[in-house]
């Protein structure tokens, strides 16, 4: 019986010494896992409402707002059209840029958020984007302003 006990006692400490750090460790692999499904998500419900704002623009088509020439002069309706669809995008990229943007992002956080940054990219190579985004800015994000603002300044400087 003593023998038994001694054995029993070891093995309480060998689950002690072994469990308890193999317990931490997988919580923590499942808390990564849980934020990790979380992030991917949060990029899923994104794209899903810029492609619904895609819809949107081509329900729009007379404004041109996938084209790359200039538009020929719009009537007053088109204009406060295009500054409606400009604010719903800025406002997108913001919600996007508020959730999925890090600094010290890892690689597959860093992939959705080029995604992001292209599609940015593409609307600030429009001249007309790029002239109303001060007035779109206002009000928003200021670590938001300052970096779609910059993605703007490089595209001007390209078509330059």
């Amino acid at each position: 019986m003593g023998d038994l006990m001694q054995w029993l006692e070891a093995l309480s400490y060998v689950v002690t010494i072994l469990g308890f750090p193999a317990a931490i460790w997988i919580i923590f692999r499942e808390e990564r896992m849980r934020r990790k499904n979380e992030e991917s998500e949060l990029h899923r419900e994104l794209s899903e409402e810029y492609d619904t704002f895609l819809r949107m623009v081509m329900d729009n088509a007379d404004l041109l707002l996938m084209s790359r020439t200039i538009p020929p002069p719009f009537s007053e309706e088109q204009r406060e059209r295009t500054d409606i669809i400009f604010r719903m995008l800025v406002s997108l990229f913001e919600k996007a840029y508020i959730i999925l943007y890090d600094d010290a992002m890892d690689k597959d956080a860093r992939r959705r958020w080029s995604s992001w940054e292209d599609d940015m990219v593409d609307w600030c190579a429009r001249a007309d984007f790029r002239a109303l985004l001060p007035d779109l800015l206002e009000g928003e994000d200021d670590a938001f302003s300052a970096y779609i603002q910059s993605l703007a300044d490089k595209a001007a400087a390209k078509a330059a």
